[in-house]
């Protein structure tokens, strides 16, 4: 394991009232103001969408199966040295961790989770990428896979959004299976990101970095040693960076990162991989494969296991994410294992990476000398804008 990696720790109760706990007072009068902006913004932000008179018990705080969190996680939105003129904001788990891609979340189906994220993004800066003058200043959370109300949704028309030097407690329920009812719960690989920065889509946000991945496993699940998330978007970019600042692996002493994936030879690796953006793509990594299922691990009888599919490439819309697992070096030793985009020119403009396989002391193979000739301008990030070692890596020990 490595010392670097990081995991969410229970932080105790979730206050219920408190001044960084705008929306969920213990207070009915307020409660009620907020459910009436919530319905206000509704009606004229959706086209029209009606919200009848009894407001207040159609946005519950929390899903249904939530009766109370069984965690809760401080989350931090910061602005990060920019690349370049660009603007570049982080998720993390304090500021100082803060990066792009920013902290996995881990969750097992039938819990919940509370998030509370802090808005400590300068107000100056949204200003910057705000699009339209009239749009709110902001950032938020809105997650994909589990469920929330429409109070945790994250978005300007719901008024679940954090302005400039505020605090909001988001919800997430990751609901189990019901083979009875036909639901298929929420057991997969996701992710979440901002969707107010900018615009009501959060285009600038995630264009800026507020993104991250969450991993909601079913016991029994096979556990990784390391997870790594690889964005997959525009300009050719992974992570946002692209050609030699997507891999800045140091050679004697590499350190997992969003621009170092490095793994020992039979540590079981976990990829979370995401579509932003408006281009299509495909993931592939050389020397190993994966089964095609939801945890990217084959398992079940023979005869389940036969009509598995094994891949090595695997197609990627935007927005769309799925899990990869797989044993580093299995049967093909340390090595130096590209990962990139196999649409050809994106692959050619620096859409790629590599995995680090050390050998089974910790020892770094021979090669690796890659060609970076690719441009690592545009959405490249430099050694400025690279978040903390170990940052983008994590070793999961669920509690």
């Amino acid at each position: 394991m490595s010392a670097s990696a990081w995991r969410l720790t229970d932080d105790g109760p979730v206050p219920e009232s408190g001044p960084e706990q705008p929306v969920r007072s213990g207070s009915t009068a307020r409660r009620m103001l907020v459910v009436a902006a919530i319905v206000v913004l509704s009606l004229v932000g959706a086209g029209g969408f009606a919200v009848a008179g009894g407001a207040a018990a159609l946005l519950p705080e929390r899903p249904e199966g939530c009766d109370q969190p069984d965690r809760s996680v401080q989350l931090y939105a910061v602005e990060l040295p920019r690349d370049g003129n660009q603007i570049r904001l982080g998720y993390g788990l304090t500021p100082e961790t803060a990066s792009y891609p920013g902290p996995t979340m881990e969750m097992i189906e039938g819990e919940c989770l509370a998030v509370t994220l802090h808005n400590q993004v300068p107000a100056e800066t949204l200003e910057q990428l705000r699009t339209d003058p009239t749009h709110p200043l902001g950032v938020s959370l809105h997650v994909h896979g589990v469920k929330y109300t429409q109070l945790s949704d994250g978005t300007a028309q719901s008024f679940s959004y954090v302005p400039p030097g505020q605090s909001r407690t988001y919800t997430w329920y990751a609901k189990k299976r019901d083979r009875t009812a036909g639901t298929a719960g929420t057991a997969g690989y996701w992710w979440y990101h901002d969707h107010v920065v900018g615009g009501p889509h959060g285009t600038k946000g995630i264009g800026s970095g507020l993104f991250g991945g969450l991993v909601v496993r079913r016991p029994g699940d096979l556990r990784p040693d390391r997870t790594y998330m690889t964005v997959f978007g525009d300009q050719q970019s992974i992570n946002l960076r692209r050609g030699a600042a997507a891999d800045t692996c140091d050679q004697e002493n590499p350190q997992p990162g969003p621009t170092c994936i490095v793994a020992k030879k039979g540590e079981r690796v976990e990829f979370i991989v995401v579509g932003i953006g408006n281009d299509m793509h495909t993931f592939h990594i050389h020397g190993h494969s994966w089964a095609d299922t939801r945890t990217g691990v084959a398992t079940g009888t023979n005869a389940e296991v036969d009509q598995i599919p094994t891949v090595d490439n695997k197609t990627l819309g935007p927005g769309d994410s799925f899990g990869v697992q797989i044993v580093a070096g299995d049967s093909v030793g340390p090595g130096h294992w590209m990962i990139h985009c196999h649409m050809q020119f994106h692959s050619d403009a620096g859409m790629y990476t590599t995995m680090h396989v050390l050998d089974e002391n910790g020892n770094m193979p021979p090669g690796g000398d890659h060609d970076h000739s690719a441009t690592s301008s545009g959405a490249a990030s430099t050694s400025s804008g690279t978040a903390p070692a170990g940052s983008g890596a994590t070793v999961h020990q669920h509690k």
